[in-house]
């Protein structure tokens, strides 16, 4: 199911993609149901904080009725940046699995670890690598495409 449910993060990233946005999305699940997704929006919205972590947030919170997420595992196809491992705390998501890591700004584990830090009072499990190819290279082309 793993691996599913990373596609589906993956179909996200192509959302983005194709308003030629960085392609990186995110699924958030309970159990065995999807309960939203999200995709980068910051360039189309003109908002900073539309990361594809925070739209799927924002979008299972409405979705379930609150804003405790603790319950839900996230899935997304580049590590958060610190705001969206801000937000991951306040929702207490459970679970976070990542495609690939981010060492430009990745606040999971790359330049911070905020999610495993005993100074908050929520901790998320991270499980990174999954799919990791497939979420490196969607990335990898994005860029390549915008300095050719």
């Amino acid at each position: 199911m793993k691996e599913f449910f990373m596609k589906k993060a993956l179909e996200q990233a192509c959302n983005a993609l194709y308003l030629d946005e960085v392609p990186v999305g995110a699924v958030i699940v309970r159990g065995d149901q999807i309960i939203s997704t999200g995709h980068n929006l910051k360039e189309t919205s003109k908002d900073p904080t539309a990361h594809a972590e925070i739209i799927a947030i924002r979008r299972a919170s409405e979705a379930l009725g609150g804003w405790r997420l603790s319950d839900c595992d996230m899935y997304v196809t580049l590590e958060p940046c610190a705001m969206c491992c801000g937000a991951i705390l306040q929702a207490r998501i459970r679970k976070l699995y990542i495609g690939t890591m981010d060492p430009k700004s990745g606040a999971a584990g790359s330049l911070l670890n905020l999610l495993n830090d005993y100074s908050f009072n929520h901790k998320c499990e991270v499980e990174s690598g999954l799919l990791e190819d497939e979420c490196s290279q969607i990335l990898k082309n994005f860029f390549k495409s915008k300095r050719t």
